[in-house]
Formats: C-alpha cells, sequence, structure tokens
C-alpha cells in the first residue's frame, strides 16, 4: 500500500471508528432503490465502490442479484456489511484501492463516491478514466453527485461540484445519457443531488 493509499484508508477507518459518518442515511437511497427496481437482468455483474456500509448492496442482494462487488478501502465498514449480511459472499466483499483495481463490470453504482476524494484535477481525471477501464463496453456509470458548490477547504467531505464541473470530467471517457437535478431525492437532500446514468464511450 502506497503513502496516499494509506493516508486515506487511515482517514476513512477513523472517520467509521469515531462514527462520523454524516452521509450514512441507514438504508438505500430512494433513486438507486427506484433505479434497480427496474433492472430486469439479475445476472449482471455490479461494483459499489466506496461502498462504506453499503446498502445499495444489501438491497440488490435481497432482491436476487448475485454477482455484486462492495469495494472500500477501509476495513470497518467491510467487517460491519459482513456481520448485517452474513449469507454475502465474503468473497465480494474487497478490500482494495479503487484507482488500482481490475476487472470488469456490467454497471458501477455510485453513492456519492466521486465526492469524497481530494478534489484536485489529477484525482477527478483519474477517478474517471478508472471508471471506463472497469466499465464493460456497453456498461454504465449510474449513481448520485453532490450539488453543493466545490470550497477550498480540503478537509470538508464530501466535496461537491455543479453539473458543468462534474460533466467536464465525466465526459472524458463517459457518454451521458442522463445528468439531472434528482426528484427523487431523500427530504435532507432534497435540491442538493444530481442522478447520472453514463455509457462508456
Amino acid at each position: 500500500m502506497n503513502q496516499r493509499q494509506s493516508q486515506e484508508s487511515q482517514y476513512w477507518s477513523q472517520r467509521y471508528t469515531e462514527n462520523r459518518t454524516g452521509w450514512d442515511i441507514g438504508y438505500v437511497a430512494t433513486p438507486l432503490k427506484e433505479y434497480i427496481d427496474q433492472l430486469k437482468d439479475k445476472t449482471i455483474k455490479i461494483l459499489i465502490p466506496g461502498a462504506g456500509n453499503a446498502y445499495e448492496a444489501e438491497y440488490l442482494f435481497q432482491q436476487g442479484f448475485m454477482n455484486v462487488f462492495v469495494l472500500d478501502i477501509s476495513s470497518e465498514p467491510l467487517d460491519a456489511f459482513a456481520e448485517r449480511l452474513p449469507s454475502f459472499p465474503k468473497s465480494q466483499l474487497v478490500l482494495d484501492d479503487f484507482f488500482t483495481l481490475e476487472g470488469n463490470y456490467d454497471l458501477i453504482l455510485e453513492q456519492t463516491f466521486f465526492c469524497s476524494f481530494i478534489p484536485t484535477d489529477k484525482n477527478r481525471s483519474a477517478y474517471v478514466a478508472q471508471m471506463a477501464n472497469l466499465l464493460k463496453p456497453e456498461g454504465k456509470l449510474v449513481g448520485l453527485w453532490f450539488d453543493i458548490p466545490l470550497t477550498d477547504d480540503l478537509e470538508k467531505r464530501p466535496f461537491g461540484g455543479d453539473k458543468k464541473l462534474y460533466l467536464s470530467y465525466l465526459e472524458m471517457h463517459l457518454q451521458t445519457i442522463i445528468f439531472e437535478k434528482c426528484y427523487n431525492s431523500i427530504p435532507p437532500r432534497q435540491g442538493n443531488e444530481f442522478f447520472g446514468v453514463f455509457k462508456k464511450k
């Protein structure tokens, strides 16, 4: 593990240990639940990066999606998930760094993961390149991005952005199917989220 990976792992592990997880709503977010509910093919290979407590993975698994992979750089949420859902395959709980992960997926579900790491041009460009790298030829990236101002405070995670800023990165390697203000956010996040669906170019 290099210095950046070690720092990120330490940072997130501390957040979970100290229970400083204000982003954690305790259940699958409505926009992602409604997207999942219209999926027909339950054999697709799905990745949830920076999954945290991974309520999306739990919901998918309960709906019969067996090919779901939960990725986090911190072991704390993965261990908690394994306790909460003991029937979930341990081999599909992946302790690794998203930026060095290998594999190919039909669907990647993004729950403000883009907003979780320090918003340098290098990090955000690397995120999009890696998303495209991990998607199969017809694969999709689907998820939520915070519609909040991006400040200069580099301790203020999650970090935000606006539509133009996000698309300036995402469209480097992905084709936009939809990227709009989220109409079905949970009440505390109403007006503060984008919902996006992107396809590998």
